[in-house]
Order: structure tokens, then sequence, then C-alpha cells
């Protein structure tokens, strides 16, 4: 009989031992258990520990102290520099509330700059005249802006046939409903007003006068005699009076074009970045009075952006004004949302017409809504070439004028502002008279005649097709290139269902691009005048719009990166090629992976940059204000009867007349709720939104959470503005 085995026996005999191997029973890392004395901590639960609260509350703090110290000294006779000072001047040694602010408004045309505390801004042209081997109206051939035909002979065309037929059609045709509204207004209308017109300004000639009998002469800029000697550039006002003919040539650049970059007129980035902070420097330095860049570290800078920016651009403004300017603080400001500051207003549509694009935006409580945002790329500028066309077709006295050349665009200017108009009753047969000043040339007076010119170049804005659109588009995405997001490297740049609705508008109602790239000419068809003044039936209730093929598409949760890393600049990313023909078919059917998708909104954003923005100043007011209410009816009362009309483009006398009869007839279901109010306190239309900038600069800093201080930049850089925006960053 065998004997028992143990069961130690039997479990090694069976091969059930167990055995250690010194392997881990998981490749998962093991977390220790809570150590129950430090459970209930503190972490991340008081605002001391929070570096943008912490910087805010030290520098109320600062402020104090400094306040406190600046009272003691005036009280005891002694300014801030400590200096005694006499019982007078005791009560200006406190610095006053605002005067280390400095808030700027760059726009296509003018730069506004000023201190907060300044009743109103400083403005200096947006321009930087460069030294060059040819000015601006010497290139090309010397052609004449705006555009003019020549026969076959090598001969300018005759007026009526100068600008092609489409133009002469359109010009023919709101010649025409013009006198019909105004018969239906019982206005008097004399049967061959244009007729008189245009033989009044076929046989007039120019009076000279010498120019030590013209009292209003003009003071050109003085270069030095040698040219060796001569600035590198030049800015602002006395760029513009530099004489044509100056040794050695000036040529003008505008670092803005129709609200964003002009990347047209230069060929390396770096030049237009450097235009653009040299002439912001340079207008700081001389209206401000702030002599050097040391200074700039006493001051904060509250800096208005567009509505619809480019991340790029606020990333980059924001980089310079610290590092390069060094200035104490920086934020950034909507335009629309600076308008409503500077109206005191709290509900309303802002329409800000400049001078080369249009922008409308609703307000409500403080914040823009994002799908109401829009913007267009027509202006006042495009209104003053309207007018100088139409001058020209009926015979315009001075047939010689090139908006080319910086003398002719002044006075092209200073005749849109005298003399257009959108009262219907000034519509008669007038004469008027201008002077013409040039360098080196004896000053010429002629006298013309008018009659629904002045009237018909404003009406361009709910006619957009009008303007001379050609070229626009030209040097898009050329030298910057559009912000992509870190993690599925997609392109995010804000847009909005409005926007969308225009771009869906001029995509349907404008011709196809030359080639995928630039828009049609008036020569191929652009007017389309009986789709853009189709009145298209607009109610207050939202409606489905068919926006899925422009439309960016939003996850839940971000997908995974398509990159490791970020890669240089200029290197082939994927999802930044280029679609290719045929790719705007497709930008609806591209699904799946995170490249896929990546791809889909590349297509989808290169699909809208080839799009240029145009619609209808009425119609496109009307549907930002359907996208800020969303169906609510209190929402929608007062966009309607809030709308604000800033910006300098249209400072027309009765336009918001104009305006408020064209909208009322788009939307009759609110006859009396279509409202556009005045801007308070006579205050300039040009300067509110600067205005709003200084008033926003102002407010104390427990309620202004929006710097971003240099300490905290220096930490994390541009990711700040994700919490230090007031809007979706």
């Amino acid at each position: 009989m065998v004997g028992k085995k143990s069961g130690r026996a039997l479990l090694r005999e069976e091969g059930l031992a167990r055995t250690d191997n010194h392997l881990d029973l998981t490749i998962w890392p093991q977390v220790n258990m809570i150590n129950q004395k430090n459970y209930y901590t503190e972490y991340l639960k008081r605002d001391e520990q929070y570096l943008a609260l912490r910087t805010q509350d030290e520098e109320r703090k600062e402020s104090m102290k400094r306040d406190a110290i600046n009272e003691d000294k005036a009280r005891s006779g002694i300014d801030v520099n400590g200096n005694v000072v006499d019982d007078d001047a005791m009560l200006r040694v406190v610095e006053a509330h605002g005067s280390k602010i400095i808030v700027i408004h760059p726009g296509s045309q003018n730069l506004r700059v000023g201190v907060a505390n300044d009743a109103l801004p400083k403005t200096v042209p947006m321009v930087i005249a460069r030294q060059a081997r040819q000015n601006e109206s010497e290139e090309n051939g010397g052609e004449p802006e705006p555009k003019r035909l020549k026969t076959d002979d090598g001969e300018w065309e005759e007026p009526e046939r100068m600008f092609g037929e489409e133009f002469s059609e359109q010009f023919q045709d709101m010649s025409f409903n013009l006198k019909q509204h105004m018969r239906a207004n019982k206005r008097r209308l004399l049967p061959n007003s244009k007729e008189l017109v245009v033989n009044y300004n076929r046989r007039t000639t120019p009076e000279t006068i010498s120019e030590h009998n013209d009292p209003h002469r003009i003071d050109w800029t003085e270069l030095p005699p040698d040219p060796r000697k001569a600035p590198p550039y030049i800015c602002g006002h006395a760029a513009l009076r530099i004489a044509e003919q100056s040794r050695p040539r000036y040529k003008l650049y505008w670092p803005i074009r129709a609200g964003c970059l002009n990347e047209k007129d230069y060929s390396r980035k770096n030049a237009v970045w450097e235009d653009f902070f040299t002439i912001i420097e340079e207008a700081i330095k001389t209206q401000l009075g702030i002599k050097t860049r040391k200074d700039f570290k006493q001051y904060s800078c509250v800096f208005v952006i567009p509505d619809l920016y480019e991340r790029t651009y606020v990333t980059t403004i924001l980089d310079t004004l610290m590092r390069d300017f060094e200035f104490k603080r920086v934020c950034f400001m909507q335009e629309s949302l600076a308008a409503t500051f500077g109206a005191g207003w709290s509900a309303a549509c802002i329409v800000d017409i400049g001078a080369q694009k249009t922008s409308i935006c609703c307000v409500d409580e403080g914040l823009c809504q994002e799908e109401s945002r829009i913007n267009m790329k027509y202006g006042g500028a495009d209104v003053t070439e309207l007018f100088m066309k139409m001058m020209l077709y009926d015979h315009f006295p001075y047939q010689e004028i090139n908006l080319r050349r910086r003398y002719d665009w002044l006075l092209a200017e200073e005749l849109k502002q005298k003399f257009c108009t959108a009262n219907e009753a000034e519509i008669s047969v007038q004469l008027y008279e201008f002077h013409l000043r040039a360098s080196g040339q004896d000053t010429r007076k002629y006298t013309f005649k008018t009659y629904d010119e002045v009237m018909l170049a404003p009406m361009g804005f709910f006619r957009p097709t009008i303007f001379n659109n050609v070229n626009k588009l030209d040097g898009r995405r050329k030298l910057i290139d559009r912000s992509y997001d870190i993690y599925d490297n997609s392109p995010n740049d804000p847009t909005s269902t409005a926007q969308t609705t225009v771009l869906e508008f001029a995509e349907k109602n404008l011709p196809p691009p030359i080639n995928g790239s630039q828009p049609n000419d008036a020569s191929n068809g652009l007017s389309a005048p009986s789709a853009v003044t189709e009145k298209p039936a607009i109610d207050s209730t939202p409606r489905p719009l068919n926006i899925t093929r422009l439309t960016d598409t939003h996850e839940p949760t971000p997908r995974s990166s398509a990159a490791n890393s970020p890669q240089p600049e200029g290197t082939p990313q994927p999802g930044r090629a280029s679609p290719g023909p045929g790719a705007g078919d497709a930008l609806g059917g591209l699904s799946g992976t995170s490249a896929d998708a990546a791809a889909q909104k590349t297509a989808q954003a290169e699909h809208r940059d080839r799009i240029l923005p145009l619609m209808p100043l009425d119609v496109a007011i009307l549907e930002s204000a359907r996208q800020g209410h969303r169906g609510d009816d209190r929402k929608a009362r007062d966009f309607y009867g809030g709308i604000l009309l800033v910006g300098g483009g249209a400072k027309f006398p009765y336009f918001t007349s104009m305006l408020e009869e064209r909208l009322r007839g788009l939307l009759p279901g609110y006859p009396k709720e279509i409202l556009i109010g005045e801007v308070p306190r006579e205050l300039d239309p040009m300067l509110v939104v600067w205005k709003g900038g200084s008033v926003f600069g102002r407010l104390s800093s427990s309620g202004n959470d929006s710097w971003v201080h240099q300490r905290e930049y220096n930490f994390l850089g541009s990711k700040l503005l994700a919490q230090k925006c007031m809007w979706n960053w």
C-alpha cells in the first residue's frame, strides 16, 4: 500500500504550485491609496491660486497704493516727480484716470488713436510712403483708375462707352428706377435734365488761378534737396501730400485692405506687418507725444479688432504689443461691442460702414451674437469711385482724373462728401465748382453740373454689383496662411451663419470665379442687376437654410491629433493640401477619420476664400437681425428698433431715412418697430467705436478681467486669450 502523500507534494508533482516570476499582473500603473490625512485639499478652490486673478488683485493693490502716495504728495505740495508746486497746481497732481491707457482702432483708410481720457481721438491715414522707382500712379503704364476703355486707334472711348455696356445699363436702370420712385412721391421732374448736365459739362473750361492768388493753397510735404538724405518712409497725412514728381519717388502702401491685411501689394509677409506696426508706432509718438518705446511700459493698450477676426491677426498683434512695444497690459475688444459702449446702448444691431468693408452684428447685454456677424467687402471708397465714374459718364469737365494720383483721390473724396446726398428733394440740375490743386501747377477752378448722380452713388450700397469688384480678392492667402487647430489640424477662424448666407447669396447671384481664384469683372456679367434688386421675402421667424455645404461641422469632443507636433511654416501637412478642382462639389461628402474631417474643413475654408461676400445692405441687415434674435420676439424688437449706423462710409444727408424706408419695405410686418437711432451726444459716427474702447478701458480693474499682463503672457503666451476674451475664442 502506497503511503499517503502530502498536499505540498501533490501541488509540486501536478504542477499546481504557485511560483513568482517577478512580473507585474498588469501593464497599467497602480495607483496608491489616498492618504486620508490630505483628502480635504483646497487646490484650485481659492481665487489666489489662479494666476490671472492673482495678477489682477496685485495690480489693484498697487494702484491703490500709488494713488494714496500721490494724494499724500498733493496735500503736502509735492508733485509725482517730487517737485514743489503751488496751491493752484495741487489739484492736478493726482494722475487722471485713463491717462495711461492707449486706445487703438485701425481701419482700411484711417487709424484712430488716443488716450482713454481724451474726448476725441487723433485720426491718421493708415498709409505709409516708401522710396521706390515709381509711384503708384506711374505703375502699369500709368493707367487711370477707374479703368477706361480705348478704341482700336488707342484713343479713349466716348464717356457714354468709357466703362463698358454693363455699367451703362446698370447706371441707366438705376436712374430710371429713381425717376419712377420720385414720380410716385409726387416729385417734379424736368424731362431734359440729363441733357442740360451733359451739354454744360461738355463745353465748360477751367479757369487758371496763380498760386500766390490762391488763399487755400496746399502745403506739400518738403523733402531735403539732396535725395540721398530723404527719409526712407513717411507716414500719415504727410505721405498723402508728397509731390507726384518728387525726388526720390515715393510709393504709397496701405497695409490694411478691405478690413484685412493687404497681401496684394506686398511680396513679403514681414513687410506687411512692419508697415502696419510702423504706422501705429509713429502715430503714438507724433500724436500722443510718447517719444520712445521705453515709455510704452507705463501704458496699457485697448486694441479694437473686427467682429469676424482672423486668429493669426490677433495673436500676432498681441505678441508685438507685448514683446516689442512692451505695453504693461493689453486687451482686445470687438468693433460692434465697442460701438454699443460708445453709444451707451445695451442691445443694438450695429451697422459699421467703413472705407472698404461693411460689418453688421447684433449685440445683446455686452455680447456679440456670434451667428449674426457679417463682413462684406464694400464701403465708402467704392461710393467715391462710383461717383467719379457716373460723373465721367456725364462728361465731367476734369476728364483726366486718376484716383491713383494722391491729389486726385483727395479731390474725389472731397467732392463725394460735399455733394452726395440721399434726399430726393435735392435731385435737380445743380451747378457746383471745385478747385484742383497739384504740386508745381497753378490752381484750376472748374464748374460742373450734376443731376441724379449725387444720389445714385450712395444707392450703390443697395446694388453692390455696380461697384468695381475686380481684383478685390487678389493676393488672398498669398502671404499669410489661415489659422489651424493644434488638435485636429483644421481651420479655426471664426465664421457665422449670417456670413454663410451672404456667401451663398453671392455665389448664387454672381458668376463663378475665373479659374476658381478671382471674381469676374463687369464684362463677364458681374452686375446681375435683376438678381440684386429683387427683394426676397424675409419674415421675423427663423427659416431652415441650406448651408450644410459651407458650414463647418462641430463635434462634441475633439478628435485625436493628426500630427504629433506642429510643423514649420510652409511644410505640407495633412488636411492643408489644396483640394484641387471640384473640391467645392465635394464639401459635403467627406467624413470618417480625423484627417478626412480636417480636409473637409480646409476645403470649406478655401471655398469661402474664393467667394467675394456681397449682398445689398438692407437685405444683409435683416439677415443679421434674424440670426441674432432666432425667433425671440423681444430680441427681434430690440434689434429692429435699435439699428445703429456707425463708421464714415455712409455719412450722407438723409441716408438713415432712405435705409429705414427700404428696410420697412422688405419687412412689412414691422412698420413701426424698424428704427435707426442717432448717435448720442452729437458724437461723430466715425468715432463711436474708438469712444467705446476708451470707455471700456476706463472700467475699474475689479470689473474688467480682459487684460493680458506681461507676466501672464511670458508664462502662457497667446493661450491666455481663451480665458481673457469676452467672446468664444
